[in-house]
């Protein structure tokens, strides 16, 4: 699962990693050898500044696409028991920190199987506001947080 309860009153979610740091460098170094191929058999031959250039171009541009792809991964959202309130916290990518606080008696949690953007979309509603959660998840894990989103709502109520 990639949410967690840290605590009894806290639970971290943060998107699945399926490519760890090792594994970039084994994707960029394997992409690179297979690209060297071909200009290898050049090598003395002018076709090799033609080619050159763009097997350079495309390692540099997988490089960059993965690299982005960890940076917009970064996101972090943090729900908490705050005395008689619930607090939602997600920090985004760029360090843009947004929160929703909501007396815990008042906090309706919602699935929506088919209307929301993404499958089995939680939401989170009360203080005349609603506010998703963990949409980043998978489809199998949503539901399984709106279980456990339930348990601890009926719980601490």
């Amino acid at each position: 699962m990639t949410y967690h309860w840290t605590s009894e009153n806290r639970m971290e979610l943060r998107p699945h990693r399926s490519l760890p740091m090792t594994g970039f460098a084994v994707v960029i170094l394997t992409f690179f050898v297979f690209v060297t191929i071909p200009v290898v058999a050049l090598v003395g031959t002018v076709l090799l500044w033609g080619l050159l250039p763009f097997a350079l171009g495309a390692v540099a541009a997988l490089w960059w696409g993965l690299r982005r792809s960890y940076r917009d991964g970064n996101i972090l959202e943090v729900l908490e028991r705050d005395g008689h309130d619930l607090v939602l916290t997600r920090t985004d990518p760029d360090g843009t920190v947004q929160d929703w606080r909501c007396n815990l008696h008042w906090v309706r949690v919602e699935i929506h199987d088919r209307t929301g953007p993404v499958p089995h979309y939680v939401t989170l509603t009360g203080n005349g506001r609603t506010v998703e959660i963990g949409a980043f998840l998978s489809e199998e894990e949503r539901p399984a947080l709106y279980a456990d989103l339930q348990r601890f709502l009926t719980s601490h109520r």
